[in-house]
């Protein structure tokens, strides 16, 4: 059968608007989500552990003023109890020495300054213990290539390494008494699993090195709590737990970590978005493993994690840091007592000094003090109730406060390297009067992201004190805009890619 010139004109701009409205939708794609959230529903206790800790560098920087001044910011918008460092034992800090025969000499006076300054802040410290002091270590000694050059090889004398910790805790214990260190963490080591311990075999050794300092720990008190395997990778932690269990080894909690572009090189590349699920898996992986052993009471903390190690701008110092961080705080919920983001500042050295303010570092405040996305993120997550709400939704996190008011989290998630589609959202609050309201804080690349504007004042590398000001502001939320709910008591909402937003139900 011929079709007509007319069919044939029809059939052509039929196809060709059909080509152009496919065009459309792959170029300026949007999905739509209908979320329900039950008011009423019963909930269960949200415990905010994703922010009462934080990791920072090394420990002689906390003596200074900007590292100080990051931690009081970081503070007004989080709930942090606990900072880590690494190299407590390092040089640098002057605790440990020996005479010219061998004899060790302590010398507190650093060690109590960097105590102090975290006591007064409100902040208790999680100490790990690291790294080997040069007088004590090993001949020749092992060098980590950090800028900083750590001593990462076992002691030359163990009675030694015992002393060291005993006498270090025991002088704490003296200065701020049993009540308060035992409130603290104790961890030995830092990722032994990797180039951080040069001890051969590498467990095993590892496993004579925790031995030996938690004892000589208890030692001091048994009260105070000690642990480990302080892992990279997840490595070790029912062989730790057994060992711990057959040789009668005190243990009080187990750590290690993750970071979430630490998938398989395989994997990461044919998964589509392994980053927004890899810290969950892990974090599951681990909390099954502690479970399923002799000792499943023991405290789970992750005491590093992040997005990344691999200091990447698009990653770290960007927008999408707000709905990562909190599809892991979804996914995390339950499966870990603590979770130590890396880090709260870029006072950090572990690569040599900043050259600019926005190089992927891992930090929630840039140099000069510029507060990141992941800075905002934290905050509005900070905002979320203590009981948390079942939803249907991976975008979602729902809350009520101690007032009883719905407070929740809904975010667009976008790949770091494809940032994906714009969303709409129709949130339906059951049991919500229609005559209330929801106050609605957003944070994107265009509302509370210094990166932006660093970006549109073409990336100077050492922005002049107007510029800081500038960038400081540019990082700022703004109040909330004011949303009211439409008849059927629901919230409608479009989302940007890489948007998060926190939405609190008023009056």
């Amino acid at each position: 059968m011929f079709l007509s010139k007319l069919q044939r004109r029809l059939t052509i701009s039929l196809a060709l608007a059909f080509s152009l409205a496919n065009f459309v939708q792959s170029s300026f794609a949007v999905t739509t989500e209908t979320i329900v959230i039950d008011s009423n529903a019963p909930g269960k206790p949200f415990v905010h552990m994703w922010e009462q800790m934080f990791g920072s560098g090394r420990a002689i920087l906390s003596l200074r003023e900007s590292y100080r001044n990051d931690l009081r910011k970081v503070k007004t918008i989080a709930d942090v109890k606990y900072v880590r460092f690494h190299n407590i034992f390092h040089d640098e800090v002057g605790l440990y020495d020996e005479d010219k025969d061998g004899k060790p000499i302590y010398n507190f006076t650093y060690i109590d300054q960097i105590y102090d300054g975290l006591l007064d802040l409100g902040v208790r410290p999680f100490v790990e213990l690291s790294f080997m002091p040069a007088k004590l270590s090993q001949t020749p000694p092992s060098v980590h290539d950090f800028w900083y050059k750590p001593l990462v090889g076992p002691p030359k004398d163990w009675d030694k390494w015992g002393e060291l910790n005993y006498q270090f805790v025991k002088h704490l214990v003296e200065r701020y008494g049993i009540e308060e260190v035992s409130q603290w963490y104790f961890e030995v080591w830092n990722e032994p699993d990797i180039a951080f311990w040069t001890g051969e075999p590498k467990q095993e050794s590892y496993f004579k090195l925790y031995d030996t300092a938690v004892k000589a720990i208890k030692r001091c008190d048994s009260r105070l709590r000690v642990g480990g395997p302080s892992t990279a990778t997840q490595e070790w932690m029912a062989d730790f737990i057994e060992h711990c269990v057959k040789q009668n080894v005190p243990v009080d909690f187990v750590s290690t970590h993750n970071y979430a572009n630490e998938s398989d090189e395989k994997a990461y590349k044919e998964k589509d978005e392994p980053r927004r699920d890899v810290l969950f898996s892990n974090v599951k992986k681990i909390y099954d493993i502690v479970k399923a052993s002799k000792r499943p009471e023991l405290p789970i903390i992750w005491s590093e994690y992040n997005a990344s190690w691999m200091n990447e701008v698009n990653v770290t110092d960007s927008a999408f840091m707000g709905p990562w961080l909190a599809n892991n705080i979804r996914q995390c919920d339950g499966l870990a007592n603590g979770m130590s983001f890396w880090t709260f500042s870029d006072v950090f050295e572990e690569n040599g000094i900043a050259n600019t303010p926005f190089s992927g570092g891992f930090g929630l405040i840039a140099p000069g003090g510029i507060p990141k996305a992941a800075f905002n993120a934290f905050k509005l997550m900070h905002m979320l109730g203590d009981e948390r709400i079942s939803v249907d939704s991976t975008s979602v996190i729902a809350t009520r406060d101690r007032a009883g008011n719905l407070v929740f989290a809904l975010w667009n998630y976008g790949p770091a390297e494809k940032p994906g589609t714009t969303k709409d959202f129709t949130v339906k609050l059951n049991g919500v009067a229609r005559t209330k309201k929801a106050h609605v804080h957003i944070l994107d690349k265009d509302h509370g992201s210094a990166l932006t504007a660093w970006e549109k004042m073409g990336k100077p590398q050492f922005p002049s004190r107007e510029q800081q000001a500038q960038l400081k502001k540019a990082a700022e939320m703004g109040p909330p805009e004011s949303m009211p709910l439409n008849e059927n008591s629901e919230l409608k909402m479009t989302l940007k890619p890489q948007t998060l937003a926190l939405i609190e139900i008023v009056d």
